[in-house]
């Protein structure tokens, strides 16, 4: 089926999806756990096909991000009954104003419509992505990478099975089956027939989203994460939340890409770095890039010019040493993508200075970057992580996946 078709479809199915009551699309979110379940074994098998194709052409870390187990499928259940106990944003109101003309406005959230996201080689952000967009009142189009599409075929094919049992229209759901670039054009030139487009991968599927999209994109963004260790800082504190950000999870885009270290205190602290990064409880070692400074007191690769604007997504770190909490306030403007950062010190003033400073959608006092995500933020699983100001920003849960209108009630006014 051709990717217009597949539009046409969702198209079709949107007011089925816009109709649809809180008991009926909660009871299609359970069936679809349960129909993930029942197929673990399917699903499985066609993960174990895209991982032999995978293998040797990307890294072991993407290899983590592709790999699916038992344990994760059951995770991914778990994510849908999630949803499905969180109130249905669709419909709420979200504010009352009765004028003096008797007049009674009403700001309403409504389904978007046709949700597509495009993403790359996480099959878990299928189940996740169908299940905030179904629960929000939305048709939703999946356009995923050639790398996880068997695992992607196969889930889907599982929760088209439970929406239909719960009396869903299966057309609400669709999987792009055109994995090269073409499939993406088409969604984002799409007027008409996508309503909000999401990018979730890397920095160039983003930018080429955001740059060529004729239609509405929510931009999730690219995580160069920080951390920076004040003068004030609680060591031990600071390395355990180092060591969380970077190696509990470096794959993902809120794993911290930089350490930022006060000058009084790098003699002490990146002896004591280095040595918990080479020996981490997570099992694996950092790479460490240094800037001079830095050198000075632990080893290391020189930082290269790039080193401070990568996301690596690997066990690479980059290590600056700084004068001053506005140093690091102004180096994290300079090079953060917008995603999340951090400040480890025992300073109430200079903690609320680059609380207050820091222009990202998640700050940090004292804890790890790695929270910023929907479930630790209580908002269930999250569709991403939006970098920009409009109209959603951090971890996109239902509300965000809806937009709203007026509804205005009156007994004959006229103006």
């Amino acid at each position: 089926m051709t990717t217009q078709e597949l539009l046409q479809k969702a198209n079709a199915a949107k007011g089925a999806m816009a109709l649809a009551d809180t008991g009926t699309k909660n009871r299609a979110l359970l069936a679809m756990a349960s129909a993930l379940e029942e197929h673990c074994a399917d699903i499985l098998a066609a993960n174990a096909l895209d991982m032999e194709a995978a293998r040797g052409t990307v890294s072991e870390v993407m290899l983590d991000r592709l790999a699916l187990s038992p344990e994760r499928v059951a995770g991914m259940a778990a994510g849908l009954r999630e949803v499905a106990a969180l109130p249905n944003p669709a419909g709420a109101v979200l504010s009352r104003a009765e004028r003096p003309n008797g007049l009674v406005i009403e700001k309403t959230a409504v389904p978007m419509g046709v949700i597509a996201i495009i993403y790359e080689s996480r099959p878990n952000v299928t189940s996740d992505a169908a299940a905030l967009a179904l629960k929000a009142g939305s048709a939703c189009v999946l356009r995923g990478g050639k790398e996880a599409h068997r695992s992607a075929a196969a889930i889907v094919a599982a929760l088209k099975e439970g929406m239909a049992a719960a009396g869903l229209p299966r057309d609400a759901l669709q999987l792009v089956e055109d994995t090269s670039r073409a499939s993406a054009s088409e969604l984002m030139t799409a007027r008409g027939l996508v309503d909000l487009l999401i990018p979730r991968g890397g920095a160039g599927l983003i930018r080429a989203c955001v740059d060529n999209a004729a239609v509405p994109v929510l931009e999730t963004g690219t995580g160069i994460c920080h951390v920076y260790v004040d003068r004030w800082a609680d060591l031990d504190m600071a390395l355990d939340i180092m060591e969380n950000a970077k190696c509990s999870r470096p794959s993902v885009c809120n794993a911290a890409e930089v350490c930022l270290v006060h000058r009084e205190i790098a003699g002490a602290f990146l002896p004591k770095l280095g040595e918990r990064l080479e020996h981490s409880r997570y099992g694996h070692p950092v790479e460490l890039r240094l800037d001079p400074e830095a050198a000075e007191f632990i080893d290391g690769v020189p930082a290269g010019e790039a080193d401070f604007d990568t996301e690596f997504l690997d066990y690479i770190l980059a290590v600056k040493v700084v004068g001053s909490a506005e140093e690091a306030i102004a180096h994290i403007a300079a090079h953060s993508t917008g995603h999340s950062e951090a400040i480890v010190t025992a300073s109430e003033g200079t903690a609320r200075a680059f609380l207050a400073q820091v222009d990202s959608a998640a700050v940090y006092w004292n804890a790890s970057t790695r929270f910023t995500d929907g479930g630790e933020f209580g908002l269930g699983c999250e569709m991403g992580i939006s970098t920009q100001k409009l109209h959603a920003r951090g971890p996109l849960g239902l509300g965000e996946l809806c937009a709203y209108k007026f509804v205005v009630k009156g007994t004959g006014q006229v103006r």
